[in-house]
């Protein structure tokens, strides 16, 4: 079984419903307090033993800033983890542009001729945190490492699950064992089959390119890269994994963000305490 050298790291759009701080910082280098979400990807996918990263982006999005050697600010922050400085230093990173946004599909296409077998995908705007470390002692998030050990035990292409409270608002799985035999993009929460969600991690295989040029824009539109799941669910067979004991945060608009940090900085031994109490003084006032 081939092994995943590849991530890709979905950062295209311009990020509208985080505007107007997307105006001029992507909202991929938003912070989590302190951790930029694009670090946090970073180190998940190398964590998971990739060799290269692909990060996809937008004509007008800036990055550059993220990817850059900031190893001169070693001894400035004696007390960060250098790999938060410089997150892609130990990797080879090759960066594809979106020219126009056609969806998540098309965006995965665009780095596929640099890519030789399974890789993961990590959506630029959902962070899946199961650690909740400070800069001093990061620890990333495992969940591309529970997709990769799900595909040494399959061979088959695998997708990162969440239980959510609003399956209305995410692509829906239907599950028979622990493969998926449907997805159903944003039903009623009368009529979801379940709560269990697509969560913005997968595993693909080397035959993705093939079957996004079957399943092409012109006749799938965005529902392109469901179509690709589809035809392995009626094929070989498509695993979910649920990750069970992580916090998912999103990026991608406002009020989740905010509550992701809360939540983030609650969790974290090092600012918990006092947020906290100033939390409680502050509700109470």
């Amino acid at each position: 079984m081939a092994a995943v050298k590849d991530a890709v790291l979905v950062a295209g759009g311009i990020g509208s419903r985080m505007l107007p701080a997307s105006a001029s910082v992507a909202k991929e280098a938003l912070p989590l307090v302190d951790v930029p979400a694009l670090t946090h990807l970073a180190r998940e996918a190398i964590a998971a033993g990739v060799e290269r990263i692909h990060i996809i982006t937008s004509p007008k999005k800036d990055l550059s800033s993220l990817l850059q050697d900031n190893s001169w600010l070693v001894d400035k922050a004696q007390d960060v983890d250098p790999h938060l400085l410089s997150p892609f230093d130990e990797i080879e990173v090759l960066v594809h542009v979106q020219q126009i946004p056609r969806g998540f599909g098309d965006a995965l296409y665009t780095s596929l001729h640099a890519i030789n077998g399974p890789f993961l995908v990590l959506l630029g705007d959902n962070l899946l945190m199961d650690s909740h470390s400070g800069s001093s002692n990061f620890t990333p998030s495992s969940a591309s490492s529970i997709l990769v050990e799900a595909f040494e035990k399959t061979g088959l292409p695998c997708v990162g699950l969440a239980s959510v409270s609003d399956p209305e608002n995410y692509g829906v799985v239907s599950m028979d064992g622990n493969k998926i035999v449907d997805i159903i993009e944003k039903p009623s929460r009368e009529s979801a089959p379940t709560n269990l969600v697509l969560c913005g991690r997968y595993l693909f295989t080397s035959d993705t390119a093939t079957l996004l040029e079957k399943y092409d824009f012109e006749s799938y539109g965005e529902l392109q890269s469901i179509a690709v799941q589809k035809h392995w669910m009626q094929n070989e067979g498509l695993v979910g994994v649920e990750l069970r004991g992580f916090q998912w945060y999103d990026s991608g608009a406002p009020l989740p963000w905010l509550k992701g940090q809360i939540d983030h900085a609650l969790r974290r031994d090092d600012m918990s305490d006092d947020l906290r109490t100033w939390l409680t003084e502050r509700i109470q006032r």
